[in-house]
């Protein structure tokens, strides 16, 4: 490491670092420990920045938005956590485009869209995560995803050169997306929208969001879908028809309501959500041949 990465560590860890951060109240599914060092960001270049010299002194980096679809381990994260929230979440109207920064929630950009008359983004409404989070997995519900509305992805790579991807050149599938394979930090998006009537909008939204409360356990915390949809099935039916609804370990279960949500029914750790899902793949591979395919991003203690 440079000395002038030395400098730029030191001084991020005096005056921008958190040390020994609580995760669990950022993450949807409440379970979780500390990050050694957490940096709420404000600023992208410095995020970069950030994430360039931890690199550069060896030290395992996290970046995560709103932690709807993120299991940490219950004994932390033992580098450094870099979260794009609420403090990085501008929004800009420049006709029928919306410049959002990537800790913007879905929820917050569906509203915006709604709010300015712009058809494209009432799906988003209901899912519980963030621009960036919602780019890297293409994010998508009823019918739409994110791959529809993106004009531009504004990114930095692992060598902090800052660039800016077409929706060719970002390769965005169903889950998937060039930004997830390359590891790169996603720092906004242009989003082209149409026009349409925000009476409407608020009126589609209203209904996704009546279907969801029909069909999901949203009174529980939980990482939204736990598995991505097996080519030819759904993961919840392959779940159901296996019996595995109201199966429980500790306090993460099977969602009663829908097989596809694993939920925190209280007390639960990451290790007990873990069990869980191998304890639903065993079973379903053993009824269907069927190996289900978290969703739900995992994270590992690096090792030393």
């Amino acid at each position: 490491m440079t000395s002038d990465h030395a400098l730029t560590w030191r001084r991020l860890c005096e005056e921008r670092f958190l040390e020994n951060a609580p995760l669990k109240h950022l993450l949807s599914i409440r379970t979780g420990g500390p990050a050694r060092y957490l940096l709420d960001v404000v600023d992208g270049k410095e995020a970069a920045l950030a994430w360039t010299t931890a690199r550069a002194q060896s030290v395992p980096v996290l970046i995560m938005g709103n932690g709807s679809n993120l299991l940490i381990p219950d004994s932390g994260f033992p580098g450094l956590v870099i979260h794009f929230g609420s403090q990085f979440a501008d929004l800009r109207l420049e006709g029928d485009r919306i410049h959002a920064q990537s800790g913007c929630t879905l929820k917050e950009l569906a509203l915006f869209a709604a709010d300015n008359d712009l058809v494209g983004l009432a799906f988003a409404a209901g899912i519980p995560g963030s621009l960036g989070g919602g780019l890297i997995m293409n994010a998508g519900a009823y019918s739409g995803e994110m791959s529809q509305v993106v004009e531009a992805v504004h990114c930095v790579n692992l060598q902090g050169d800052y660039f800016t991807l077409s929706l060719e050149e970002a390769r965005l599938s169903y889950r998937h997306s060039r930004m997830m394979e390359e590891g790169w930090m996603i720092l906004g998006a242009v989003l082209r929208l149409t026009p349409g009537s925000r009476d409407a909008l608020y009126a589609t939204m209203a209904e996704f969001q009546a279907m969801r409360r029909d069909k999901q356990p949203l009174t529980y915390p939980s990482a939204g879908s736990f598995f991505k949809r097996p080519t030819g099935y759904f993961a919840g039916a392959l779940i159901e028809q296996a019996g595995l609804k109201g199966l429980t370990i500790g306090g993460a279960q099977v969602s009663e309501k829908h097989a596809g949500f694993l939920i925190n029914i209280g007390g639960a750790t990451t290790a007990d959500f873990v069990a869980l899902k191998n304890e639903v793949q065993r079973r379903v591979k053993e009824r269907f041949g069927v190996l289900l395919e978290p969703e739900v991003r995992i994270i590992q203690v690096p090792e030393a």
